[in-house]
């Protein structure tokens, strides 16, 4: 199994603190941006497959154009206030899911059984 890295574009620094900790748990390294446009660099630059993402921070656009980007990496969401319309737009831009950015082990959950980070593992 190939180890998986992940980036965290988190707004909340509190919330990335608690993410970075569970996700660094799970995953052979984690790495935080402060924007889209460092996410995009990070993904290419360093092989991510797995992205936790801060709709808060991002729109649904820019994951649909992630997911078009980089076809491999998973993309895992986060709202705090998330929506059955939300969750549904960012399935439809190619996340994998969406969670509270509390819920941790969803987060987790979500990118390991996630059918790209897991081909891309294997």
């Amino acid at each position: 199994m190939q180890p998986l890295d992940v980036v965290l574009l988190e707004r909340d620094s509190q919330v990335a603190q608690s993410l970075m900790f569970a996700l660094s748990q799970a995953f052979t390294s984690v790495r935080e941006v402060q924007g889209f446009h460092e996410l995009r660099a990070s993904i290419a630059k360093n092989r991510i497959r797995v992205a936790v993402v801060d709709l808060e921070a991002t729109s649904i656009s820019e994951v649909e154009r992630l997911s078009h980007e980089f076809p491999t990496v998973c993309i895992v969401c986060t709202h705090r206030l998330a929506d059955d319309e939300m969750w549904a737009a960012a399935l439809n831009a190619g996340a994998a899911d969406v969670c509270p950015p509390t819920d941790t082990q969803g987060i987790v959950r979500a990118a390991l059984k996630n059918p790209v980070s897991n081909s891309a593992a294997a």
